[in-house]
């Protein structure tokens, strides 16, 4: 596995990361942990040279912390970095935040963080690490050792990053990049600037949550074209890993083939060559004739005050879109929860003020709540 330095610390970080907000769950549609399947993937990273893992507060609905903990806890403290987050708007007073991060070290079952992120860092928060002193308890954690390293993830603006850059001291910024955000969210200015301010840089999202491993018909034909020997994920993992301060690119795996897969991949590392870098913009035009929504199944939005499943029924909006088929759309959606469906939205927005990837998920529920009422109900539903 190759391992890059991490800043001036010598710090030998692996290139393919860890992120654990998709690990194995006990049936579809749940966030409950298979926890034999999440200890024999944890063991199997460590055994091939991944020594990063990231996890946060809420993923998998707080029990990430608590498996990735008891798996780790079985290996020598020196053998892995681990990296957490600090949900910043669950805090309400300045008494939360100490509350929080040392409910985290208990759950993870270690004495410190290797690293640590004020999570989703947007333009809205950014005061509140301030006024809430989120910032000064954090430094005063590093100050104790138990923060070795202290830094934020992004989903904003190069404007908004900017700001948090100005306001802060960080030793390292967390951003979504892949082929698809380098343009589309701008990814590219936003990397440039932590790029100049020195920082090491963590990649989230490369995959764009499995979306960019499935890729439409007309989109895979441009990568195929240019390189048949590169498969859609090794086009994805060698696009993110290739900017020159990134030290790590997480990939949220959920299977243990899936994690074979990306080891094998970033074991062999390479950048794209510029005529396949050349191609790119081929297929992000061909991605865009699709409109795919930018969902990546990250549950920021959940969970939904009217028991709408968004990112089920968004997912589901997304195959409709690439495939143009009504009877798979009505027959996927036949196939979920009732109770979930997307006209009970109310159209309250709390979801919208949540989503990274600022998509107009009201919108898209009534939208999804007219397709239903129009299209044809296939016969054997």
């Amino acid at each position: 596995m190759e391992k890059r330095k991490f800043g001036r610390s010598g710090e030998e970080i692996s290139l393919l990361g860890f992120g654990t907000m998709r690990l194995p769950v006990v049936k579809a549609d749940s966030q409950e942990i298979d926890e034999s399947k999440a200890f024999e993937m944890i063991d199997h990273a460590l055994a091939n040279g991944i020594n990063y893992f990231d996890t946060a507060y809420g993923y998998h609905d707080g029990q990430s912390e608590l498996v990735v903990g008891k798996a780790l806890a079985r290996h020598p403290r020196e053998s892995f970095y681990l990296a957490d987050k600090m949900p910043s708007w669950l805090v309400k007073t300045e008494a939360d935040t100490e509350r929080i991060f040392h409910e985290q070290l208990e759950k993870c079952q270690v004495e410190y963080f290797d690293f640590y992120l004020a999570h989703n860092m947007t333009a809205g928060k950014i005061d509140r690490l301030e006024n809430l002193k989120i910032y000064e308890f954090l430094v005063k954690m590093r100050e104790a050792g138990k923060i070795r390293h202290l830094g934020f993830s992004f989903h904003d603006s190069p404007a908004v990053l900017a700001e948090c850059l100005k306001r802060f001291d960080w030793e390292f910024g967390q951003i979504q990049l892949n082929y698809i955000d380098w343009t589309e969210q701008d990814a590219k200015g936003q990397y440039e600037l932590l790029r100049d301010a020195g920082l090491p840089v963590s990649i989230m999202e490369p995959i764009r949550g499995g979306a960019l491993a499935a890729l439409p018909e007309e989109v895979a034909k441009v990568f195929t074209d240019a390189e048949p020997e590169l498969s859609p994920i090794q086009w994805a993992l060698y696009f993110a890993g290739a900017p020159e301060n990134v030290y790590t690119v997480l990939s949220g795996m959920s299977s243990m083939d899936q994690l074979r897969e990306n080891i094998a991949f970033m074991s062999n590392f390479r950048k794209l060559t510029d005529a396949e870098n050349a191609v790119i913009p081929d297929a992000l035009h061909a991605w865009k004739l699709g409109s795919p929504i930018p969902c990546t199944g990250c549950r920021y939005c959940m969970p939904c005050p009217m028991g709408v499943d968004i990112p089920k029924t968004l997912s589901i909006l997304n195959n409709y879109r690439r495939r143009k088929a009504s009877w798979t759309f009505m027959q996927e959606m036949n196939m979920i929860d009732q109770s979930t469906l997307p006209q009970y939205c109310v159209g309250c927005r709390r979801c919208e003020g949540v989503c990274p990837q600022k998509i107009k998920i009201s919108e898209h529920m009534e939208e999804m709540t007219n397709m239903l009422n129009t299209f044809e109900k296939p016969v054997w539903l």
